[in-house]
């Protein structure tokens, strides 16, 4: 199978998180609901994580591919740092 048809099709994709799983187990009960809040809670901080992973990753490729604009980069910060006031 092509990737192109395995974006089409979502039904060919496993669940991207805990909420398709609540959905198909019909989870009752407060008990259940503090639970699933808690996962959710527990993946999304762990996409955030990644996400993060990604774009750092992404920041020091476009450094090393671009030296001069990552130079220029630097150099404004550091211009901010000295002329912040406390």
């Amino acid at each position: 199978m092509a990737d192109g048809e395995l974006r089409g099709n979502p039904a060919s994709r496993g669940p991207r998180d805990g909420r398709d799983a609540e959905v198909v187990a019909g989870a009752t009960g407060a008990a259940g609901d503090v639970q699933d809040a808690q996962e959710s809670d527990a993946a999304r901080r762990r996409r955030r994580a990644q996400f993060l992973r990604e774009l750092h990753e992404a920041k020091q490729l476009r450094d090393r591919v671009q030296p001069r604009r990552a130079r220029a980069a630097r150099m404004r910060q550091q211009m901010r740092m000295r002329t912040f006031r406390w």
